[in-house]
């Protein structure tokens, strides 16, 4: 058993060695920099510090880069060292509306008060490789105009002055969850649901979001609004009775419309579905407010006919980080496990061919 052990450790050790060779690569080549994954990959380190619940673009360059460009094992990293921060208070809540606003789009309103501002998107490219990028060439510099201080008016303010849209809803009086520190139980309040969401699996969301379009829970949903911009960070500091600016970060807000033909106790309106996110990610900001609008179908008083209307299933396979470490514990050793489902395999089949023999010999017998 001692020598088992060692040679594990040597393999693994070694494992470990080619792992970092792999890493590097061709070593005629130049190596990454964390300042070229965090300034030309952007969108990989938005996306590992949203579902990784850490904002720091150098720790998610490094996660990256550690992992060799695999977001997923990034994010289980940046989350792993998460765990290591303490924890000095909770920050009031971000004021959106406040936004300086890099991009922002609605599908419901085409003359928006503040206009439409496109910003950095794909959305219009032809999606044809570029070869020319291949070479490390100029980059023509962006038009920026100067913009100002003003608030910019949300669409669902517009529907909400004709009383056409629900209430935004009050901030809960008493302590929001959190869902870092407290075991989730179902069914979960909407804060909870919303922060696991947040940090929930990309492609997941966005396969059940697509599963409502197509007819899988009864949402006509309509994009709202899109905002991509920088916000404040306050934390309300007790000894000076006001709240200190900790600093800016990058978020992506989405809110959908979507129908609501009214119940007993409210009338025919739209409804809301919220997403918010860490960086520019607003395909995981549109998924996210799907989601939410599907699993608020208890609270509307709707039937619950499909998979991403019902909470338990969806928080509960929405983690990536979970995911993974249950899929891929099972290229661990099992011997054991496996000896014993072996041998039950072996013995159920002795009996079935035991009684097979049986059936055959008795037409025999009756002769």
């Amino acid at each position: 058993m001692y020598v088992a052990v060692k040679g594990g450790e040597a393999a693994i050790r070694n494992a470990h060695r080619l792992l970092a060779d792999r890493r590097r690569g061709d070593r005629s080549l130049p190596s990454l920099t964390l300042a070229q994954i965090a300034e030309q990959l952007s969108l990989a380190c938005d996306r590992v510090m949203a579902e990784g619940s850490v904002y720091d673009r150098e720790l998610a360059a490094l996660a990256i880069k550690q992992a060799r460009g695999d977001l997923i094992e990034a994010i289980f990293l940046l989350r792993a060292y998460r765990t290591t921060l303490p924890r000095f208070g909770y920050s009031v809540p971000i004021d959106t509306a406040a936004m300086h606003v890099e991009r922002r789009v609605s599908a419901t309103y085409k003359d928006l008060p503040g206009g439409q501002m496109l910003g950095p998107t794909f959305d219009y490219t032809h999606r044809l490789l570029d070869p020319s990028l291949g070479r490390d060439g100029d980059v023509e510099e962006p038009e920026i105009r100067e913009g100002d201080d003003a608030k910019v008016m949300r669409v669902s303010d517009i529907l909400a002055q004709e009383g056409l849209i629900e209430d935004d809803g009050d901030v809960p009086g008493e302590e929001i969850g959190d869902i870092t520190r407290t075991p989730m139980e179902f069914p979960m309040e909407r804060d909870t649901r919303l922060q696991a969401l947040a940090r929930g699996d990309e492609g997941f969301l966005l396969a059940l979001g697509y599963s409502t379009q197509r007819g899988y829970a009864r949402t006509h949903p309509f994009v709202g609004e899109i905002r991509i911009g920088e916000v404040e960070v306050k934390l309300d500091v007790p000894e000076l009775g006001f709240a200190v600016t900790l600093g800016r970060i990058q978020v992506t807000e989405c809110q959908m419309v979507t129908q609501f033909a009214g119940s007993a106790k409210a009338p025919p309106q739209f409804t809301r579905g919220y997403g918010l996110v860490f960086g520019q990610s607003e395909r995981k900001a549109m998924a996210m407010s799907l989601c939410d609008r599907a699993l608020r179908a208890s609270e509307l008083g709707e039937d619950i006919v499909a998979p991403a209307q019902d909470q338990e299933f969806v928080i509960s396979h929405s983690d990536n980080v979970q995911a993974t470490g249950f899929v891929e514990h099972l290229k661990l050793p099992h011997y054991v496990d496996f000896q014993a489902e072996l041998d039950l395999v072996r013995r159920m089949r002795g009996e079935h061919a035991a009684r097979r023999d049986v059936q055959e010999s008795m037409p025999e017998a009756a002769e």
